[in-house]
């Protein structure tokens, strides 16, 4: 395990096996939720007030940190990910810049040197 912006773990597949990559969205806060909650269309008037909620929904969130690891390395630019919106994430994302942002490229490179 690596660590990404702000502390946030980066787990490889290869740590976790693929069938298991994604295993803690099941015990996510958001299941049940409205999905359009979390994807709010624009960034004023109701669409604040839904990321207000969403991060609501997220703060009593128990895998709140996986998500917004699993958002970060998979560069999601849509919506409310692990308590932080769109915005946040991109802010996240210059903050720890090119060398720290290797999770994504470290997945793909473990794909292809366990393809041999």
């Amino acid at each position: 395990m690596t660590t990404f912006a702000a502390g946030v773990p980066c787990f490889p597949p290869s740590v976790l096996g693929t069938r298991a990559f994604m295993e803690w969205l099941r015990s996510a806060a958001c299941v049940g939720e409205d999905p359009d909650l979390f994807f709010p269309v624009g960034t004023s008037g109701p669409a604040l007030r839904d990321i207000a909620a969403a991060k609501r929904v997220c703060s009593r969130c128990p895998v709140i940190s996986q998500c917004l690891s699993w958002a970060l390395s998979s560069r999601q630019l849509a919506g409310v990910w692990g308590g932080l919106c769109e915005e946040e994430r991109a802010a996240l994302l210059r903050i720890a810049g090119p060398s720290q942002n290797t999770c994504t490229a470290r997945h793909k490179t473990t794909r292809r040197s366990n393809a041999r």
